[in-house]
């Protein structure tokens, strides 16, 4: 057995996992996540803000102090759309190193969508190939598989990049809606097409927007991970959850047990991409998985 830490660093969340590896998979030691949006504005700036880098930098300093305290023999730590699409991603990089001593790794599209399918698929019993999404803040993974990658392609479509281009009401007007399910809808059928995703019997959904939308569907009085964790819901829950959230302000949205005060900006869109996806591959439900890039990055390391 093997004690590491996997940190993934995203457009909207940096999170934490202190897990110990062995042949039987991974038991938690710490799993923590934080809102940061280092990728606020980089859609229409190019640059990542001084202000996001620094709330970036708060999250790993107390992250490399539960490692330090932990008896970690090995780390990683991978950064995903935010820093790769940033023109001084190196200053990211650089307080990167200071904080944690040692570098992110500004990984592709391609090496994150392996990675998040390792972790979201291991153990699991449904049938495949299996069409695993993960919907981030600034682009969305389709990976298409059975017990491991057939194909895969990342897409720039995430609940922040949306939010920021397209849904600027809060509500969102309709014809805000309308723009974002244009501009979503193009990416998803590029992508489905890429991956030959509409071959998979299962649909898996990855990340805060999923997990959030199931929480909902499964009318849950708070958020609570194991029920959350390998859930099926409808695609009709899916559209009426989604119709819901985008009818609501921010903070009528807040006002609901499940959702995390760093997410209530941006569900509408998350749920959107989620729905769309659902709509046009073609699948009757979506299984949503707990497990996803952060395991898959502990499994790196055993």
């Amino acid at each position: 057995m093997k004690r590491v830490a996997a940190i993934d660093c995203g457009t909207n969340s940096v999170r934490l996992l202190i897990a110990d590896v062995s042949g039987d998979g991974l038991t938690d030691v710490t799993r923590q996540m934080r809102i940061v949006r280092l990728g606020e504005g980089v859609d229409k700036t190019g640059r990542l803000s001084p202000a996001a880098i620094e709330r970036t930098r708060v999250a790993l300093v107390d992250y490399a102090a539960d490692i330090a305290r932990s008896g970690v023999g090995a780390a990683r730590m991978v950064a995903t759309s935010a820093s790769r699409d940033a023109a001084n991603a190196a200053d990211f990089q650089a307080m990167v190193r200071q904080v944690l001593g040692f570098d992110p790794e500004v990984i592709t599209g391609d090496e994150e969508a392996r990675l998040s399918f390792t972790g979201a698929v291991r153990g699991l019993t449904a049938e495949p190939p299996y069409l695993v999404v993960d919907i981030g803040g600034g682009s969305t993974e389709f990976v298409v598989g059975t017990t491991g990658v057939d194909a895969a392609i990342s897409v720039d479509i995430g609940c922040v990049r949306m939010t920021e281009r397209h849904l600027h009401g809060d509500p969102p007007t309709p014809d805000q809606i309308a723009a974002a399910e244009a501009d979503v809808t193009a990416a998803v059928d590029r992508a489905l097409a890429a991956v030959d995703g509409r071959r998979a019997r299962t649909l898996v959904g990855l990340a805060g927007s999923v997990t959030t939308v199931t929480a909902l569907a499964l009318d849950l009085p708070e958020y609570d991970p194991a029920r959350i964790h390998r859930a099926r819901i409808s695609a009709a829950d899916v559209a009426k959850v989604t119709a819901d959230l985008l009818g609501k302000t921010a903070e009528q949205r807040l006002a609901t047990p499940v959702m995390h005060p760093g997410r209530a900006d941006v569900i509408g869109a998350g749920a959107l991409i989620l729905r769309t996806i659902v709509d046009r591959s073609g699948a009757d439900s979506v299984i949503a998985s707990e497990s996803d890039i952060l395991d898959g990055i502990a499994y790196s390391l055993a």
